[in-house]
């Protein structure tokens, strides 16, 4: 089934809700990467928080980047979004390994250890919205659960999950973000934290064979769920040789007549997706009768 998000309301609106199912986009990150099982969790689970909050963006050019910086063996994880379902990831030491936690589990908060997330929101503007947090877990739910409450005044929930096969290929990923309006009732927020603090996991419901609009049922069905609007998702990388390209033409024409000099092909690397662009000498020449001379 290819991965999509959905979007829902609750409680006459007093709800807004996000469900998404991610196992093709984490995949196809684990490929590209070929990221150990414990960071293809946490890259996982990242790129699935970021595919929802990313469609929580008013404008079409709108672009969602979360940044996690931490202690533990993979260092750091950086994830970028848009609104219209397109996500993209790496891992600063994708072949980080990591013991299982107490309880068995791939142990995501012990892969990440002590650290900060950053969210980035390019709207525009003439500087980017950011805000930084402590991580409390690393686990990454809980963090973004924290950043909603602390950075936007909005509480929410946040689940999400990754579920890896014995090949380690990814089995099952998905999440669903539950958000709470300015003007919601008491009886509605115990009512919605009664059912939250007895949801199974939410690979354990993909893993039963749930949709993300039986998800966001299982847990707002009682609560008058109305679905307003499904969106497909997908790991989407936007660069290209033309694109990288004009990344050689900004150096100028002193710094590529060094590289020419030196008489060797370049290559660019795009962390995101992990292709690389090779350039030989004429195509560097020919780029170079563009570049401008630097003052």
């Amino acid at each position: 089934m290819t991965d999509y998000l959905v979007r829902a309301t609750a409680a006459d609106a007093q709800i807004r809700a996000f469900a998404v199912t991610s196992r093709e986009l984490v995949e196809y990150a684990r490929g590209a990467h070929n990221t150990s099982p414990v960071v293809t969790a946490a890259l996982g689970r990242l790129m699935t928080g970021a595919v929802m909050m990313g469609s929580m963006l008013k404008g079409e050019q709108d672009m969602l980047t979360l940044q996690i910086h931490g202690a533990g063996p993979v260092h750091g994880l950086t994830v970028t979004a848009d609104a219209r379902g397109n996500v993209k990831g790496y891992a600063d030491n994708p072949q980080a390994m990591m013991p299982p936690n107490p309880l068995g589990k791939l142990d995501v908060g012990g892969v990440i250890g002590a650290g900060v997330l950053t969210v980035m929101k390019d709207m525009g503007l003439k500087e980017p919205y950011a805000s930084t947090i402590e991580l409390k877990t690393g686990e990454i739910g809980d963090d973004l659960t924290y950043y909603f409450a602390a950075s936007e005044q909005v509480p929410s929930s946040v689940a999400l999950g990754v579920l890896m096969d014995k090949g380690n290929t990814v089995r099952q990923a998905g999440g669903f973000i539950i958000q709470l309006m300015p003007f919601t009732a008491d009886d509605v927020i115990d009512r919605l934290e009664q059912k939250l603090s007895s949801m199974q996991s939410v690979t354990a419901m993909l893993e039963a064979g749930n949709t993300p609009e039986q998800i966001l049922e299982l847990v707002l069905g009682d609560l008058g769920l109305e679905i307003t609007d499904t969106m497909p998702v997908q790991f989407s990388c936007s660069c290209s040789k033309e694109r990288v390209e004009k990344v050689l033409v900004s150096l100028g024409k002193a710094d590529l007549q060094e590289m020419i000099d030196e008489n060797k092909e370049v290559e660019l690397h795009c962390h995101f997706c992990n292709r690389n662009y090779t350039f030989s000498i004429d195509e560097l020449k020919e780029i170079a009768k563009n570049a401008k001379t630097k003052s």
